[in-house]
């Protein structure tokens, strides 16, 4: 098969980490995988994919820009499937695609977004979903609230959870990472963005003894000064690191004593299937996105309540066996989400809609 995914970008994130890891997987099967970009920079997940020899196009425009359009008309004709992921690919891959007869998919990542919190996109994203084949959602959760801000829609909808690698966490080794050995190391791995609530994770150190507890950041974005601002209000400069955009999470997250995702909500957490992978205690806010992967393997504290995200700290820090127990569970819920098991998901959807 000949494929074309279509992202707005390659930059660090979840959607753009499936996108990769799923195209590299195809082509690992004989499959022909392209991928079209609204953004170009060059990024890790860039010079994966052409290291790899799968292509990546930038179409010149920005990620709203109906410009893409055009560039994204010429080219779709050329494909057996087009694949589209995030909200501007999703509507400008619909547009483009009209009147090509060319089998359309797309990837919902995310529980909610704005669109739907607005009348007239949420009428226009209604629209656009009525023009594609096939509407892939990544949990059972995100398909159930779709269907719900869909009403009524002919489009067939499936789950297709995301999936990791989770050998290579497993088995990565974080001796080669620099840390204080008397420390409880905790660590977050996500965007600086507002869904991701890095805050509550702080303020939760903020009511640890910081001469026992340290937290690693990994990751960046729009909020890092307002981060950093945080971080010097709460007076615990000495007790937070900024890691930055790394190529070495895994070993990142094995050096770590405790994984923890702040989020307000999330779809299917790639980084909490990661932090699961490692065989450390996973610890996250209880919102969508998070709940359904979390609950029975890691533990859940209730929204932005960095008081009782303190004490979950304190009792996994303060005591190993429970700690391991922890660990143990979650790294079996981890390879429910083996990266295998999506590729093979996905193979089996395009050959369906193409016979």
């Amino acid at each position: 098969m000949k494929i074309l995914q279509v992202i707005t970008s390659l930059l660090p994130g979840g959607a753009e980490k499936i996108v990769t890891d799923l195209s590299l997987g195809l082509k690992a099967r004989s499959h022909e995988v392209d991928i079209a970009v609204f953004e170009g920079s060059d990024t890790p997940f860039k010079q994966r994919l052409e290291q790899n020899d799968c292509r990546v196009f930038y179409l010149g425009h920005s990620f709203y820009s109906p410009l893409n359009i055009p560039a994204l008309r010429r080219m779709v004709a050329d494909y057996d499937i087009v694949h589209s992921h995030n909200s501007s690919p999703q509507l400008f891959t619909a547009i483009a695609a009209y009147g090509k007869n060319i089998p359309i998919v797309t990837t919902e990542h995310n529980t909610t977004n704005r669109k739907r919190q607005h009348k007239l996109l949420a009428f226009v994203d209604r629209c656009m979903y009525k023009h594609y084949t096939h509407i892939v959602c990544i949990s059972p959760l995100t398909h159930t609230l779709l269907l719900q801000h869909l009403g009524s829609c002919s489009t067939p909808c499936s789950v297709i959870p995301n999936g990791i690698d989770v050998a290579s966490f497993h088995e990565a080794s974080g001796n080669n990472i620099s840390r204080d050995p008397n420390k409880t190391i905790i660590t977050e791995v996500a965007g600086f963005r507002p869904q991701k609530d890095q805050d509550t994770l702080l303020r939760a150190l903020a009511l640890l003894p910081t001469n026992q507890f340290e937290v690693w950041l990994v990751g960046d974005g729009e909020r890092r000064a307002k981060l950093e601002e945080l971080v010097h209000e709460l007076h615990i400069e000495k007790a937070v690191k900024f890691w930055g955009l790394r190529d070495d999470i895994p070993q990142l997250l094995k050096a770590s004593d405790i994984i923890c995702m702040s989020s307000h909500y999330e779809g299917l957490s790639l980084s909490s299937i990661e932090g699961m992978s490692v065989g450390r205690p996973f610890v996250a806010s209880d919102v969508n996105g998070l709940h359904e992967i979390t609950e029975g393997a890691g533990l859940l504290f209730p929204h932005q309540d960095a008081q009782a995200l303190a004490t979950l700290l304190s009792q996994l820090a303060n005591d190993p066996t429970f700690a391991n127990d922890i660990a143990q569970r979650c790294y079996q819920r981890a390879l429910q989400f083996d990266l295998q098991k999506m590729v093979d998901a996905y193979e089996t959807l395009y050959r369906n809609i193409l016979q």
